[in-house]
């Protein structure tokens, strides 16, 4: 006999199975605003299907995306526009980067999958004087704030993808988001490393399992 408390979650995952929508996706607008109106270059690291990478086209004159995945990046060509500003590469950003600097930098949904402060510090490398980092990452819940929004996150999800799906019954968004592994960190680490390596740099917790970093490199090129 199962417990109400695992009907509950079998109810939810059957739910999302027939109302799935990208979590990822949810945030790109957000991270948008934290961009400047124009600039030359950016990398989006991580790039997936490339949809964050079409939309930084509107902003920037070059942009390149990356990911380790070959098919995935194969996909992301084929929903390009061969006359887009855009670029998508298979590259393993655990040991390098393309040769920047960037004016902005992105990385939604990927760092979990990377060793944190390396990677935090190669990002720091390949940013520009003035330039822009913005992460979208995971974290393990540990903290009561955590296990909370991670319970206000449930209802959320499931008005979500009511909302989405509404009048589109039996259809499937383009891209859905998974996390193909699950992370490792806990929130209060994430926040005590990033500053250690980006320093000034602003993290919060969200909904939706996420939580963001953005950060200002200065004009002078701070190391």
């Amino acid at each position: 006999m199962t417990t109400m408390g695992e009907r509950t979650l079998t109810a939810i995952n059957r739910f999302n199975a027939a109302h799935p929508w990208d979590h990822n996706a949810h945030y790109h607008g957000w991270i948008l605003r934290q961009l400047p109106k124009r600039f030359d270059s950016s990398l989006d690291v991580g790039c997936g299907t490339g949809d964050l990478a079409r939309r930084l086209t509107s902003r920037a004159d070059v942009v390149r995306g990356i990911d380790a995945d070959p098919q995935i990046v194969a996909r992301a060509r084929e929903l390009t526009s061969p006359a887009a500003p855009v670029t998508f590469t298979v590259a393993d950003a655990s040991t390098t980067l393309p040769s920047g600097p960037y004016d902005v930098i992105t990385c939604v949904a990927a760092l979990h999958h990377l060793p944190f402060v390396e990677t935090l510090t190669r990002f720091r490398a390949h940013l520009a004087p003035g330039g822009t980092l913005v992460v979208v990452g995971l974290t393990q819940d540990s903290t009561r704030t955590e296990h909370l929004l991670g319970v206000v996150s449930i209802p959320a999800n499931l008005a979500m993808g009511w909302v989405k799906h509404r009048g589109r019954a039996g259809t499937k968004p383009v891209a859905m988001s998974a996390r193909a592994r699950p992370a490792q960190m806990h929130f209060p680490d994430v926040l005590r490393e990033a500053r250690q390596v980006l320093p000034g740099a602003r993290l919060h917790r969200r909904l939706f399992w996420r939580y963001t970093l953005v950060w200002r490199k200065n004009q002078a090129g701070q190391r």
